[in-house]
């Protein structure tokens, strides 16, 4: 062995190797430096990194080889300098394994390969499956963004309509948007066998559009085409892709005499420009610069069936995310309740006009919910579906339906068939951690929740509420820390992380709590569990509830809540009763002669 390591020496393979590391580690740092810049796809990085190591062993041949011996000489001893170079390749070594593969705190990793299970637990989407990534935007006008945008979301509504074909929705497409990616490994990820690309460039009255389809497994381009016209002819465009996409595909349109894919479209290029633009705005929470352009629009075009369906959505969207509402504040329920007729006449407008849209269902079936008529809502939800058995709004409303009504385990089928259909949109993200903490898959949920932005609307409170049910009260009070500003009314939350903080301890006097609106879970925490029921009972009166708040009454951790004669009268007030009557009782419920029952 000693003769071994001095014939190293001789060769000089200790240098080679010190320096070849060296020089590596160097080449590694400027590549991951030049990466953004030259946007370069992810699996350079990993070629680059492969070509270095599978070089380190050629390096040393090619030392050994070049040194071989002329004359038997002596073996030399090892010197300090040799052992020196040695610690310093292992040292460097060590260096780049931590950087590589080992800088990424452990929490991360576990959390990401949750989020990754989670994922993958949902069903694959079944048949022909399809994603259409967001079309480049190569006007010169940079701030005609929206419109390409809106152009591949009305490509992706339209192709949604066709029998037999499973579209990605539109949120977790344009995760990848501006990512110069390797298409097979976009379409893994979003677990599509077909994706759509192409570009828009809009110049005056004039629009070119390209577009093709490509095939994820093999890459191969199936159709191409390029569309030069009048910008009069945006919805015709729209029905020609669509059309020679399924004809590409070899599916059947399922369309009636004079039906069309892209319909009810009798609008000028203004107007259309408008709706896009609102839809932009709708995208990003902006609800009242959505309201300020679509009731204008809708006076002018009352007959634009799509402007009046996102009109009702944005409607809804603005009172469900009201500080106030979250805070449970009584005066809440006067605002709210006004805005009813406008939702109404709204989502009832959108489907007079275009009974084949799911969104104009949707919109009214959410707005039935909030005002406790459940049944109503799961025949509208039911609706939406036989439209488009893959709409991601729909099956996520109806999926919380089901686990609001206590429905868990059927709510937890309809949430993963959400998250296989947008696997990147971080709101089916959330609802499906909300299905998978009640049914007792906490790893996940966490994973899920911890994996949202920090600034999503529900992962502070719902993560605070599984921590603290799970009587880890210290990371609960850390989460709340981290709520958002505006999500609540000022000192709802301080008075919430106040309660937590003498958890477990029992309140002496719990009517002198705080009024904590959706963070009453806290209140279990301190063995009040008659105030738990505060936020659910006013949600339901003022008009501000939606089906996810009721899932945590069927967590195990509520069932001192549910025995007693206070959720008896909220469940038939709230119109859950009448639901379970008529669709079926759920696991933890069941009916006790003619007009009573009980839940466990």
């Amino acid at each position: 062995m000693a003769n071994f390591f001095a014939e190293l020496k001789r060769r000089h393979i200790y240098r080679v190797a010190v320096t070849y590391v060296l020089v590596a580690w160097v080449l590694l740092q400027l590549f991951n430096n030049l990466t953004p810049v030259m946007k370069l796809p992810d699996w350079a990085g990993t070629l680059v990194l492969v070509l270095l190591v599978g070089g380190f062993p050629i390096a040393l041949l090619f030392a050994w080889v070049r040194e071989l011996p002329e004359t038997n000489l002596s073996p030399q001893r090892a010197t300090i300098t040799d052992w020196a170079l040695i610690g310093v390749l292992l040292v460097v070594v060590g260096l780049i394994s931590y950087q590589e593969f080992a800088s990424v705190p452990a929490t991360t990793i576990r959390q990401e390969a949750g989020v990754v299970g989670a994922r993958q637990t949902a069903a694959a989407p079944a048949g022909i499956s399809v994603a259409v990534l967001p079309f480049l935007n190569l006007s010169s006008d940079k701030e005609q963004e929206f419109f390409s945008d809106g152009i591949t979301e009305e490509i992706t509504s339209a192709l949604a309509k066709i029998p037999d074909l499973t579209v990605i929705g539109r949120t977790s497409a344009f995760q990848f948007k501006g990512q110069n990616r390797d298409l097979r490994a976009i379409g893994q990820a979003l677990s599509a066998g077909y994706l759509i690309e192409g570009s828009v460039r809009k110049a005056g009255d004039r629009v070119r559009i390209t577009a093709q389809l490509i095939r994820v497994e093999s890459g191969a381009h199936l159709w191409t085409e390029n569309y030069d016209r009048q910008l009069t002819d945006i919805f015709a465009i729209q029905e020609n892709i669509a059309q020679a996409i399924a004809g590409a595909l070899r599916l059947p349109l399922g369309l009636k005499q004079g039906e069309s894919l892209v319909s009810n479209r009798t609008v000028d290029t203004e107007t259309y420009e408008q709706f896009l633009r609102a839809k932009s705005y709708s995208r990003i929470g902006g609800d009242d610069q959505t309201i300020s352009i679509l009731e204008p629009l809708i006076a002018r075009n009352p007959g634009f069936a799509p402007a009046w369906a996102l009109l009702a959505n944005a409607y809804n969207s603005r009172t469900r995310r009201s500080p106030a509402a979250q805070s449970g504040a009584p005066e809440e329920a006067a605002r709210v309740l006004a805005s009813y007729p406008k939702q109404e006449a709204a989502a009832q407008r959108a489907i007079e006009l275009d009974p084949r849209d799911p969104d104009g269902y949707s919109a009214l079936g959410l707005l039935d919910l909030r005002r406790g008529k459940l049944v109503a809502a799961e025949e509208l939800y039911s609706k939406a579906l036989m439209l488009d058995p893959n709409n991601p709004r729909a099956l996520l409303l109806h999926a919380n339906l089901l686990l609001g009504t206590g429905h868990l385990k059927e709510g937890l089928m309809e949430a993963q068939r959400s998250l296989s259909v947008e696997p990147f949109d971080t709101t089916a993200q959330f609802n499906a951690s909300v299905h998978y903490w009640m049914n007792g898959e906490n790893d996940a949920a966490i994973a899920l929740l911890g994996a949202l932005p920090v600034n999503f609307f529900e992962r502070a409170p719902y993560l605070a509420h599984i921590y603290a049910v799970a009587g880890r009260y210290r990371d609960a009070v850390d989460v709340l820390n981290g709520t958002p500003i505006g999500v609540f009314l000022p000192g709802t939350v301080e008075a919430a992380i106040t309660v937590l903080r003498t958890a477990p301890a029992r309140a002496t006097s719990p009517q002198s709590l705080a009024r904590l609106g959706w963070l009453g879970f806290a209140y279990l925490s301190v063995g009040a569990p008659d105030r738990v029921l505060e936020f659910y009972e006013a949600a339901a009166q003022g008009g501000y509830a939606v089906a996810v708040y009721y899932a945590a009454l069927w967590h195990p951790a509520y069932a001192v809540v549910r025995k007693t004669e206070r959720f008896r009268t909220f469940v038939r007030n709230a119109g859950l009763v009448e639901y379970w009557r008529a669709k079926g009782w759920p696991d933890l419920c069941h009916p006790v002669g003619a007009d009573d029952f009980v839940c466990e």
